[in-house]
């Protein structure tokens, strides 16, 4: 039997019929009331009405419902018809309350700070960044409830053209994808809790060009040792034959190396000036050390292993700061020797686990050369 029904959870009302032999529940923002439940009461017996009639156009009262993609062509898709009054009673309804669920911008907020706990220190300060940044500025001051997909849409062509890094006009489509990544687990969540069907349905990540990334040849490789600055050969060493990442290599403490055992420990990266869980469970390993990495490593604790916890440092004893260390290191270090461009430089140097076959071809450490 066709009712009105309140959800226990947050007392919301919301329809339950049956048609084409399934039932039906379709969710309102309404509280429950007797004034409220009069006005959804009256809708459903129009619904009905029309069911049995053989006229019922699901799509013309639920336009948004999920349940548009089981049903029927023929009782989805039919246009709307102007005249219907019901229809038009249930749209301004839903208009009503989700303008009564909260601003995207407290939302936002609030889902940041209980899910936060849950986050590497890291992964929330980029988060910050990309609400602060791109989705309050655009959607702060609207009710969560009333976003919708076309808002996400028109938002998303936004951020083609918006500045991006340097000189480049439009953010790249792996950006894109991570901000609207975003602002869709928010708008998720807002619905699940507050009852009212998401506007994120079937948007479509956009695709990704393939990047081909061929590593350093051996001469390459021998090129880098023997140009660049005496204090960071060691680094490189540890970096190509290794495969360590960034942030790996920065957070790497004396206290994980065993030469007793040749085993690097990796458990720490250093992101964003902290000492950090490394990216996944998964990252948390050991590496046997090769010959080459062994007697780097032994050369560079002459240099630090009494003036730092950290394996590679400044000269305040301090890890290496990333942007410091491309801009004043790696990226003149490529153009210097005509390598590669700059960004393909940095693609390359992040991808160098592929190099560690090339310790196979080093029986004794590289070459001893001039360096500049």
């Amino acid at each position: 039997m066709p009712s009105i029904w309140s959800r226990v959870d947050n007392s919301l009302l919301f329809f339950d019929f049956r048609f084409q032999g399934a039932r039906c529940r379709e969710q309102t923002l309404l509280p429950d009331s007797s004034v409220n439940r009069k006005k959804l009461e009256k809708i459903l017996a129009k619904i009905e009405s029309e069911i049995a009639a053989g006229t019922f156009v699901y799509a013309n009262y639920f336009p948004n419902s999920k349940a548009l993609s089981r049903l029927s062509k023929a009782a989805s898709s039919t246009p709307l018809d102007p005249s219907k009054a019901a229809a038009v009673a249930v749209s301004v309804l839903l208009v009503e309350a989700t303008a009564a669920t909260p601003l995207f911008q407290t939302f936002a907020n609030q889902w940041v700070d209980e899910h936060s706990i849950e986050w590497r220190r890291s992964h929330t300060r980029s988060l910050l960044s990309t609400l602060n940044g791109r989705l309050i500025p655009h959607f702060g001051g609207k009710a969560v409830g009333q976003i919708t997909k076309s808002d996400i849409l028109t938002f998303r062509a936004t951020l083609a053209k918006a500045k991006g890094r340097g000189e480049k006009e439009g953010l790249s489509p792996k950006r894109i994808n991570e901000i609207i990544g975003t602002l869709n687990q928010i708008l998720d969540e807002a619905a699940d809790r507050f009852g009212f069907t998401t506007s994120t349905t079937n948007i479509k990540r956009l695709r990704l060009r393939r990047t081909d990334v061929d590593p350093f040849s051996l001469t390459d490789v021998q090129r880098i040792f023997a140009t660049v600055r005496a204090d960071y050969k060691w680094y490189f060493v540890v970096r190509f034959f290794t495969g360590m990442r960034t942030g790996e290599v920065h957070g790497l403490k004396w206290k994980y190396i065993d030469f007793d055992l040749r085993v690097i420990r990796v458990r720490e990266t250093f992101v964003l000036g902290e000492d950090e869980y490394t990216k996944t469970d998964g990252s948390q390993r050991d590496i046997q050390i090769s010959q080459p990495v062994f007697e780097a490593l032994q050369e560079q604790f002459k240099a630090t292993g009494k003036v730092s916890e950290y394996v590679f440092c400044n000269l305040l004893g301090t890890p290496l700061d990333n942007k410091n260390f491309s801009d004043r290191v790696w990226y003149p270090l490529l153009r210097h020797l005509g390598l590669h461009e700059i960004q393909d430089g940095k693609l390359r140097l992040l991808n160098t686990r592929a190099l560690e076959r090339i310790a196979d071809y080093y029986d004794t450490p590289p070459p001893q050369v001039p360096l500049l």
